[in-house]
């Protein structure tokens, strides 16, 4: 049984994939599909707001990663960071929200 997504849960995902993947097109066009749907800006900002995180988490992971295969001194002074970010499946958002 195939049920479809209400567009207004389309254009979310959409927007969120946009963003945390750094797509040119930034999502734009499903603010205004969003806004068209009656989603309302609280749930707009909070989508954005997870999106930006995970963006944001995964460059910093890219980042640890490539500093400690490009010196044994990143990788001491990292180490304890890496290690508690693999502990936690998903770290909160600055603002609070979970992205889990």
């Amino acid at each position: 049984m195939s049920m479809e997504l209400h567009p207004s849960i389309v254009a979310l995902v959409s927007l969120a994939a946009n963003i945390a993947t750094n797509h040119p097109k930034q999502g734009l066009c499903q603010l205004d599909k969003l806004k068209q749907y009656g989603v309302a800006q609280e749930q707009i900002d909070t989508v954005i707001e997870i999106a930006r995180h995970i963006r944001d988490e995964a460059a910093q992971s890219l980042d640890a990663s490539f500093d400690l295969a490009r010196s044994k001194a990143a990788a001491n002074a990292l180490l304890g960071t890496i290690g508690a970010a693999e502990d936690v499946c998903c770290t909160p958002t600055p603002g609070g929200k979970s992205c889990c």
